[in-house]
């Protein structure tokens, strides 16, 4: 009997360890709202050399997808548009502290800007952030509240008026409020103020990512609207990170790392860069570099002193983007 009872437990195991051991193949990517069609794009080919594979999509902008994990989304992984929503992750534990570290430049495998998107033949004449607090002139972009493409338009307005007004905070807050005062409806997100422009018809003109501005562009042709690129604008990155609690959850932290490490392929760059961004991959950002119009491009450190100074002065509950987005 003893025997019998031995020879039954090597046959069960026999039976249950591959099982137990086999490999998660399904994981989640929270994302922000203008990235859909990239990611399928990504996705199809990681799984092509990843066969049985999945790979689930959320979309909606970054803060709120942010608040979202903490409060049970389970993302594997996330590729945002914005740091700080990664550190408010981190901040809670959701993700390593050191995350900018464990992929290169910065975590950020690809990178655009806040550029404009005008209808066909640019009637109200529109070039540069000037023209955004003109009377005439009506902007659609998102809510900076709930979007990092939001916020990004924001300071990349805030960077060209420290220029232009030389540091004078009262004309630099002036021209801002002006601006928010100027946009007909604040959407929760980019997709959604790309609907507003382009199918609605409303307002003049459209800020979003370049990315998002090409993709448009090329979808709609050039008889409905036309891209416009600003004289200056803010270096966007876009931050991935593995999110470690739920990734240790379902096991699947190799699999997150090495869905993160495809989009530094060949491959991965290259895919984005068919989708408008602009990659870090030097063989790849040759072979588009016709596509991409030159522009000089600051950086929040220069500006701004860093995303957490950022946080602290203009994000933060009270802060400069309160007294001057107010009750809208």
């Amino acid at each position: 009997m003893k025997r019998l009872l031995i020879l039954g437990a090597t046959l069960v195991a026999h039976f249950v360890t591959p099982a137990l051991a086999q490999e998660p193949t399904k994981l989640l990517n929270a994302s922000y709202d203008v990235s859909r069609e990239l990611f399928v794009a990504e996705n199809e080919a990681f799984i092509k050399q990843h066969p049985g594979v999945t790979i689930d999509q959320s979309h909606a902008g970054t803060s709120k997808q942010a608040r979202s994990i903490l409060e049970g989304l389970e993302a594997d992984v996330v590729t945002f548009n914005q740091t700080t929503d990664i550190e408010f992750l981190a901040k809670n534990g959701f993700v390593s502290k050191d995350w900018a570290k464990a992929f290169p430049n910065n975590a950020s495998p690809f990178y655009s800007f806040p550029s404009f998107l005008v209808r066909k033949g640019n009637p109200k004449n529109i070039k540069d952030w000037s023209d955004l607090a003109r009377d005439d002139v009506h902007a659609v972009f998102p809510n900076p509240k709930t979007s990092g493409n939001a916020r990004y338009t924001y300071l990349a307005a805030y960077a060209w008026a420290k220029e232009a007004y030389e540091g004078d905070e009262a004309k630099i807050e002036a021209y801002i409020t002006k601006i928010f005062d100027n946009v007909p409806v604040f959407d929760t997100g980019g997709r959604a103020s790309t609907t507003t422009f382009v199918e609605r018809e409303t307002g003049d003109v459209l800020i979003t990512f370049e990315a998002e501005t090409r993709s448009i562009a090329k979808q709609y042709g050039a008889d409905k609207v036309e891209a416009v690129i600003p004289s200056v604008s803010l270096l966007a990155e876009f931050p991935v990170a593995v999110v470690d609690k739920v990734a240790e959850k379902h096991g699947t932290q190799a699999l997150a790392k090495t869905y993160l490490d495809f989009l530094y392929t060949e491959e991965g760059q290259r895919i984005a860069a068919e989708f408008g961004h602009r990659v870090r991959n030097e063989k790849v950002a040759g072979e588009f570099k016709a596509q991409f119009p030159d522009i000089r491009l600051v950086n929040v450190d220069d500006v701004f002193g860093g995303w957490s100074k950022i946080q602290a002065e203009h994000f933060a509950s009270g802060g400069v983007l309160d007294k001057l987005y107010g009750s809208r």
